[in-house]
């Protein structure tokens, strides 16, 4: 029983690591520490909403008119950002 229990997880978290997963969330729900590494990325601009990707949180950020997604793992830790307008239109 074991190892049907040890492949059933094994194929879920595969299946879970192919897709693509955003949820949008609240401010209420990021931890302080990843709130204030976003304000600080966000310096002359304006968080818009909030995402969350697995266990890493992502701020969408409004500067000169473009919008940009910053990445950040729940200590504050910016793991990467990217053009959210690339982003729209992509299927998951």
């Amino acid at each position: 029983m074991a190892v049907s229990v040890s492949l059933v997880f094994g194929v879920a978290a595969q299946a879970g690591g192919k897709k693509h997963k955003e949820q949008s969330i609240s401010s209420t729900d990021v931890p302080v520490e990843v709130q204030k590494a976003a304000e600080t990325e966000a310096k002359g601009g304006k968080i818009v909403r909030w995402e969350k990707e697995g266990a890493d949180y992502e701020a969408v950020i409004d500067k000169n008119g473009k919008e940009w997604g910053f990445k950040f793992d729940a200590n504050g830790k910016l793991l990467g950002r990217h053009d959210e307008s690339k982003e729209k239109g992509e299927k998951y």
